[in-house]
C-alpha cells in the first residue's frame, strides 16, 4: 500500500461511474484515463488480461468485467473517483452499488451499435435514481461508426435534449479525432496511443465546427431558463455561460451532454476529463436521501462541517487485505482510530485503516472528507447497506435499489461436512453480492441459491468448489405449490382413544370455507353454550394450523381457508388440549375431502426486453408457457418491453431459453405476483410426483 492524504474541498471532488452495455469499451476507456492522468505507464485492453479493473482470475479468463472496480486520479485541480462496472445483466448488483455512490453516470455507447438493450435498462435505472448523466460514444474508429445516427438514436429513445460537446473528425478507417466545441480545440489521434493533446482546428473544418458549436450553444441554453432568455435576446452565450447551462442542465436532468472518441486509440479522453471537471455535478449538488427514526424521508446535504455520517455501499473479501467495506462519507470527516456506530444496531466499531484504490491496489489515506469515497479495512460488524456515524446521528441512508433474482438452482453436496463448507462460502458471497441469496426451503427440503442469471450462479458455484475443494450438484428447484378449497364444507370428527388410565376424547363439529378478500387464514369460535371449553380452543386452532402445513392433496401448505368451530363435546376426565388438536386435524381432513380442494401454483410477473425482430417469438413462447400477456410497450430504437404473468414452473430455465430465443440480446426481470388454481393433467402430475418424492423421503 502507498500512504497518501487527500485534503480536498467537496467542490473539487467528482464521483463518476462508467456504465453501459457489455462490450462498449468501458474497461479500456478507464485504462486510457489512468494512462492520461499518469497513474499507470501503459494502457491495456481486456484481451491482454492486464487492465487495472479486470484483475481477478475469472475476469482475465473470461475477458469481460464481473466486478465493479474503484479507481481515482487527479485532473487539473480536481480529484475524480471513478467506477468501472460490468455490462452483463447478470452482474447488475455491482452496477447498482456504483450508482449509489456516484453523482454522475457516463453512459458508454458503441458508435456502431448505438442504443442497446442494456443501455435502455441502465438508463431507466438512472431515471429511477434521478441521476445526472452524460454519454461517451466510443469506438468512433470502428467500421460503420456513425455519430449522427447515435445522436438520433439517443434523442428518439430517451426523449432528452442531447447536446453534442464534440464534433468527430471522420469515422471508421477515416477517423482522425474530435473537435472540442467548448474549447474550440482539436484532439487528433496520435500514433502509438500517445496522450490526448489539444491543437488548433484545421481551416477546412472551422466552418463545420462553428456550425456545430452554434447548435451546442442553443441546446446548452436549455439547461437554465435565464440562459434561454439571454440566448434568444442576444443569440450567443459566453464560454462560462455555456458551461453553466450544461452544469445546471445535467444537475436538473434537462440535458444530456454527448462526447465521443476512441478508447483503443486514446482519443477523446482529455475532453471527457475536462468536461467532468468543469460541468459534472459535485457531491454538494446532490442531497442524500435518508429516513429518521419515524421513517420520515429527509434530505441530508453533503457537508464537511457536520458530525460524521457515511454509507457502506459495498463489501468485498480480498485474499490479502481481508474484509473491505466501501464507504461514501456524507457528512463530517472519517479518520483512522475513530469509533463509529452502526445506526440501526447501535453497535460500535473502531476504524483502523482507510484506503482509496486504483483497481486492486490500495492506497492508505489519513482521512476521507464529506463527499469522498474510500475503503475501510477489516471491519467486524459493518456490512453493505448500513449507515455508520457519530453517536448523535439518528437517521439511516436509503438502501441500495437492488433487483430481484431471476434464476435459481437447488444445490446438494456429498456429505454434511461439504455442506457446511458450501454454506460458509455462500454466506460470504451473499455478504459481497446482495443479488445472490441462499435459502433452505422447509417445504421442499432443498437448499436453493438465487441470482441474476446462469453465468452469475455458475461463477459462484465454480469459485466455491475450487476454493473449498468440494463437489456441488445442482438441479431445478421444486416449486412451492399451495393447496386451497373452492367451496364450503362441514365435518364432524371424534377423537377417542382408551389405553389404561386416562383416555383421550374430543369431538368437533366445524365448518371450512374460502376466506374473503384473499386472506390466508381465519379462525372463529362460534360455539354458544360452552359445549367446548374456551381453554381447548388454542389446541383446536393449532391442530388446524398444523394440518394446513402438512397439506391434503400432495403435502403442500394449505392457504385461504376460514375455520369456524360450530359445536362439539368434551369429557370431564379424558379431554385435553392435545385431544382437541388431534380432533381438529381429523376434522380438517374430512372437510377438505368435501370442499373440492385444488392445487395453487405461483404466478410470476415477467418483464421481457427484446429487439423488434424477436417480439413475435417471445410472445409465442410466453403463450406456450401458459403465460398471459398483460401489456406491450415500444421503447423506441427497436426495443420492446413485454409484460406478462407466467407460472413459476414454466420459468425455471428462462434465463437460458430467452438467451437462445433472442440470440443473446433479450433480458428480463421477474417477481412473485400471486397464486392461481392448477387443474387437470398438470395438477395430477404434480400431485403424483410429490406423493412419490414424499414417500421416498
Amino acid at each position: 500500500t502507498i500512504s497518501t492524504c487527500y485534503k480536498i474541498s467537496c467542490s473539487k471532488i467528482r464521483n463518476v461511474v462508467l456504465t453501459g452495455h457489455s462490450g462498449t469499451g468501458k474497461t479500456t476507456l478507464l485504462d486510457q484515463i489512468l494512462f492520461n492522468t499518469q497513474i499507470i505507464k501503459k494502457a491495456e485492453t481486456p484481451e491482454s488480461g492486464k487492465t487495472v479493473s479486470d484483475y481477478t482470475q475469472e475476469e482475465i479468463d473470461k475477458k469481460f468485467s464481473i466486478y465493479t472496480t474503484l479507481s481515482h486520479f487527479p485532473w487539473q485541480d480536481t480529484k475524480i473517483n471513478i467506477f468501472d462496472t460490468p455490462g452483463l445483466p447478470g452482474f447488475i448488483g455491482e452496477v447498482v452499488e456504483a450508482f449509489r455512490a456516484a453523482e454522475t453516470a457516463i453512459m458508454v455507447i458503441d458508435a456502431k451499435n448505438g442504443v442497446q438493450i442494456e443501455t435502455i435498462k441502465l438508463w431507466r435505472r438512472l431515471n429511477k435514481r434521478d441521476m445526472p448523466r452524460a454519454v461517451f460514444v466510443n469506438k468512433m474508429d470502428q467500421d460503420r461508426a456513425d455519430f449522427s445516427k447515435v445522436m438520433d438514436d439517443l434523442r428518439a429513445k430517451f426523449q432528452k435534449i442531447c447536446v453534442p460537446i464534440v464534433m468527430p473528425i471522420g469515422s471508421g478507417d477515416n477517423y482522425r479525432g474530435i473537435i472540442n466545441l467548448i474549447e474550440m480545440k482539436a484532439y487528433f489521434v496520435h500514433e502509438n496511443g500517445q496522450k490526448d493533446e489539444p491543437s488548433a482546428i484545421p481551416e477546412d473544418l472551422l466552418e463545420e465546427a462553428n456550425s456545430m458549436r452554434a447548435t451546442m450553444v442553443e441546446l446548452a441554453a436549455e439547461g437554465d431558463d435565464a440562459l434561454i432568455e439571454k440566448f434568444f435576446a442576444e443569440g450567443a452565450l459566453s464560454e462560462e455561460e455555456i458551461i453553466l447551462g450544461l452544469t445546471l442542465g445535467m444537475r436538473n436532468k434537462r440535458v444530456v451532454p454527448v462526447l465521443a472518441g476512441s478508447a483503443i486509440s486514446n482519443n477523446g479522453i482529455a475532453s471527457l476529463l475536462n468536461f467532468l471537471c468543469i460541468a459534472a455535478p459535485t457531491p454538494q449538488d446532490i442531497h442524500e436521501i435518508a429516513f429518521d427514526k419515524n421513517l420520515n424521508r429527509i434530505e441530508v446535504p453533503i457537508d464537511q462541517t457536520k458530525p460524521l455520517s457515511a454509507f457502506i455501499f459495498k463489501t468485498k473479501y480480498d485474499q490479502f487485505s481481508g474484509k473491505l467495506s466501501y464507504v461514501k462519507v456524507i457528512t463530517g470527516t472519517l479518520k483512522p482510530e475513530m469509533e463509529v456506530q452502526e445506526i440501526n444496531s447501535a453497535n460500535h466499531e473502531k476504524i483502523h485503516k482507510l484506503y482509496t484504490a486504483i483497481g486492486n491496489q490500495l492506497k492508505e489515506v489519513d482521512a476521507l472528507e464529506a463527499g469522498d469515497i474510500g475503503i475501510i479495512a477489516k471491519t467486524q460488524n459493518i456490512f453493505s447497506n448500513e449507515t455508520i456515524g457519530a453517536s448523535n446521528i439518528d437517521y439511516t441512508f436509503h438502501y441500495l435499489r437492488l433487483p430481484h433474482p431471476v434464476h435459481s438452482l437447488a444445490v446438494f453436496t456429498e456429505s454434511k461436512k461439504d455442506e457446511d463448507k458450501m454454506n460458509e462460502s455462500f454466506h460470504r458471497f451473499a455478504q459481497e453480492d446482495l443479488t445472490f441469496q441462499v435459502q433452505y426451503n422447509k417445504e421442499t427440503k432443498e437448499s436453493v441459491i438465487y441470482g441474476m442469471g446462469e453465468i452469475h450462479l455458475s461463477m459462484i458455484l465454480q469459485k466455491t468448489m475450487d476454493k473449498q475443494k468440494i463437489s456441488i450438484s445442482t438441479r431445478q428447484p421444486k416449486i412451492g405449490y399451495r393447496e386451497t378449497i373452492t367451496k364450503e364444507a362441514q365435518a364432524e370428527y371424534t377423537h377417542k382413544k382408551q389405553s389404561g388410565g386416562h383416555g383421550q376424547y374430543a369431538k368437533i363439529l366445524m365448518k371450512m370455507e374460502p376466506t374473503p378478500n384473499n386472506e390466508n387464514y381465519l379462525f372463529e369460535n362460534a360455539i354458544k353454550g360452552g359445549s367446548i371449553s374456551k381453554g381447548y380452543m388454542p389446541g383446536i386452532e393449532k391442530g388446524f394450523q398444523e394440518a394446513m402445513e402438512q397439506g391434503y392433496l400432495a403435502g403442500f401448505p394449505v392457504m385461504g381457508i376460514s375455520f369456524t368451530v360450530l359445536d362439539g363435546k368434551e369429557h370431564p376426565v379424558d379431554s385435553s388440549e392435545m385431544a382437541f388438536k388431534l380432533a381438529a386435524k381429523g376434522a380438517f381432513k374430512e372437510a377438505m375431502g368435501k370442499a373440492n380442494p385444488v392445487l395453487m401454483e405461483p404466478i410470476m410477473s415477467l418483464k421481457v426486453f427484446t429487439d423488434d425482430n424477436y417480439v413475435g417469438d417471445v410472445l409465442s413462447d410466453i403463450s406456450s408457457r401458459r403465460g398471459k400477456v398483460i401489456g406491450q410497450e415500444n421503447l423506441g430504437s427497436g426495443i420492446n418491453e413485454i409484460d406478462a404473468e407466467v407460472p413459476h414452473s414454466e420459468l425455471l430455465k428462462y434465463t437460458i431459453d430467452l438467451k437462445s430465443l433472442t440470440s443473446d440480446t433479450g433480458s428480463f426481470e421477474m417477481s412473485f405476483s400471486h397464486y392461481a388454481p392448477l387443474t387437470g393433467k398438470l395438477a395430477d402430475s404434480v400431485i403424483a410426483t410429490n406423493k412419490i418424492e414424499t414417500t421416498q423421503e
